[in-house]
């Protein structure tokens, strides 16, 4: 099992891969602002479920550069890292919370299970972009 994380300044969002590794399922969504908590949060519940490695976003610039949030974000995956002893995989998030937003404008998701699905949901698309990459 792999676990998606979409990291963010105030909610982290959760998804885990299927046993075979096709599909992301949302799983839950962590309200919490201070990194380490959230680092030692995330390395609790990889370890519960049995992650085998983690998929962590990874904020990149629409021109494809690093910004203080990839920075941000690359430390919280060396905190991870060294709390799991897993590997981290920094993906490319860009896109993910705007396809997550419409796909609850389709579904007429609103108010505060709006607020609150967002963060998983991007999690789901991390991590399915990042299974797909790996099918034969």
């Amino acid at each position: 099992m792999i676990l998606g994380v979409d990291f963010g300044d105030s909610r982290t969002g959760y998804a885990t891969s299927d046993s075979l590794g096709f599909a992301a399922h949302t799983l839950e969504t962590f309200n919490e602002k201070n990194m380490n908590k959230v680092a030692q949060y995330t390395a609790k519940l990889a370890k519960d479920l049995g992650a085998e490695k983690i998929v962590l976003g990874f904020p990149k610039n629409m021109n494809g550069t690093v910004g203080d949030r990839g920075k941000k974000t690359k430390k919280f995956a060396a905190i991870l890292r060294e709390l799991t002893g897993l590997e981290v995989i920094l993906w490319d998030e860009r896109l993910t919370t705007v396809s997550a937003h419409n796909l609850m404008n389709e579904t007429n998701v609103r108010g505060k299970k709006r607020k609150e699905a967002v963060d998983k949901i991007a999690a789901a698309y991390i991590l399915q972009a990042y299974l797909d990459s790996n099918k034969i």
